[in-house]
């Protein structure tokens, strides 16, 4: 199938563009491939680089602009950082591919090589992530956080000038902007769950385009696409989007998927964990990511989770 040239909406972030630039290649590596344009636009999630997004109400910061594009036909195809995908799409809109899963480990990149465990006490650790700073404060509580905003360049570079002892960021991130050297060491999930869908690029189109839908086709991996179905399940029933501390990591295992999750408090003080397996399609991956979520929920987690949105809404004193 032909058509005019293939309009890729993207962020314009390095790894915004580099993942766009991965899927453009991708694309024209195939048969009869089309014409391919890359179409950066900024989203909100760019323009607010002075507060923790935690602190914002709402959700989709990085991705909205991007939805209103592909349902104004501005563009044919988005492309996220699938952890950045809200699990309620909008209307109109499908998840046309899920690439490979890169390495969806958290990275520490610290200023002299020293590890989680060998920061000195009160060590400066900055994070962007509620997330990371819940579990980081689990592991090691005598640790300063301290927020951090910006791309992967402008983070590293914040940590080279000495605002930081160490930062965590993405190792997928990392490793596709050839930065992988940079890592002191890799977070492993057992004790520092990553985020739902980290690791993974998704491709959104327009429900029903068929011109576009052909391209994407040959690029979606199965397997990811089960595990992070899982994982988007979970998190769609717990309602917790970037503003919870919630870890995810659901894995194929000879014809099974296996996941755990875990909720934790901002202090780190308290956790609940979930883990189960079920079949390797569909339809039981979505029904593993429900079941793992009404445990989490019958342990406990709604209360935590309201508990930690007060404590985010209260009025400074």
């Amino acid at each position: 199938m032909t058509r005019a040239a293939l309009r890729i909406g993207t962020r314009a972030s390095a790894l915004a563009l580099w993942q766009a630039r991965h899927i453009r290649a991708l694309i024209g590596a195939l048969p009869g491939a089309p014409a391919i344009e890359l179409v950066p636009i900024t989203t909100s999630g760019d323009l607010q680089t002075q507060v923790p997004l935690w602190t914002v109400q709402g959700r989709a910061f990085f991705t909205k602009e991007l939805d209103r594009a592909l349902l104004e036909d501005r563009i044919d195809l988005a492309v996220h950082s699938l952890k950045d995908l809200p699990t309620e799409l909008e209307l109109g809109l499908a998840l046309a591919a899920v690439l490979e899963r890169e390495d969806p480990r958290d990275a520490l990149v610290s200023q002299d090589g020293r590890t989680l465990t060998a920061l000195s006490a009160g060590a400066r650790v900055g994070t962007s992530s509620l997330r990371r700073r819940a579990f980081i404060a689990r592991l090691r509580p005598d640790i300063h956080l301290h927020e951090l905003r910006g791309n992967v360049p402008t983070r590293l570079e914040r940590l080279e000038h000495g605002d930081y002892d160490a930062i965590v960021l993405a190792a997928a991130g990392l490793k596709r902007l050839g930065l992988e050297s940079r890592i002191t060491e890799r977070l492993g999930p057992a004790d520092f769950p990553p985020a739902v869908s980290q690791g993974a690029i998704g491709v959104c189109a327009r429900e029903g385009d068929a011109a576009t839908a052909c391209w994407l086709e040959p690029l979606d991996h199965a397997a990811t696409r089960l595990a992070t179905a899982a994982e988007r399940s979970l998190l769609r029933r717990i309602e917790g989007g970037c503003q919870v501390p919630l870890g995810a990591l659901a894995r194929l295992e000879a014809g099974s998927i296996h996941m755990r999750a875990v909720v934790c408090t901002l202090e780190g003080t308290r956790s609940l964990s979930a883990e189960g397996s079920a079949p390797a399609d569909a339809g039981a991956a979505r029904d593993l990511g429900e079941r793992l979520a009404e445990e989490l929920l019958a342990q406990g987690a709604a209360q935590l989770i309201a508990a930690q949105r007060a404590a985010q809404e209260a009025p400074e004193p």
